[in-house]
């Protein structure tokens, strides 16, 4: 299993939340919305524009900004 962050999945690859990175209120918001440790995601596209992109978490869509996907670290198939 290799650790990436979420920013560099491509459509329809899944991954497990490791850990987040950044400032502390950036993890604190991410956590709040249900991205903790051990948290199955799948990264399902992107805007036109390349941001944001549409997560699926917990059973619900969500939509980042590329700069938040990029602090939350995935393992997945490499």
């Amino acid at each position: 299993m290799s650790e990436r962050p979420l920013s560099e999945l491509s459509p329809g690859q899944s991954g497990r939340v490791c850990r987040l990175t950044g400032e502390p209120p950036v993890r604190q918001r991410l956590q709040e919305m249900g991205l903790v440790r051990g948290t199955p995601v799948q990264f399902v596209r992107v805007a036109p524009l390349g941001d944001p992109i549409e997560i699926r978490v917990r059973g619900y869509s969500l939509s980042l900004r590329r700069q938040e996907a990029e602090a939350i670290i995935v393992e997945g198939q490499p």
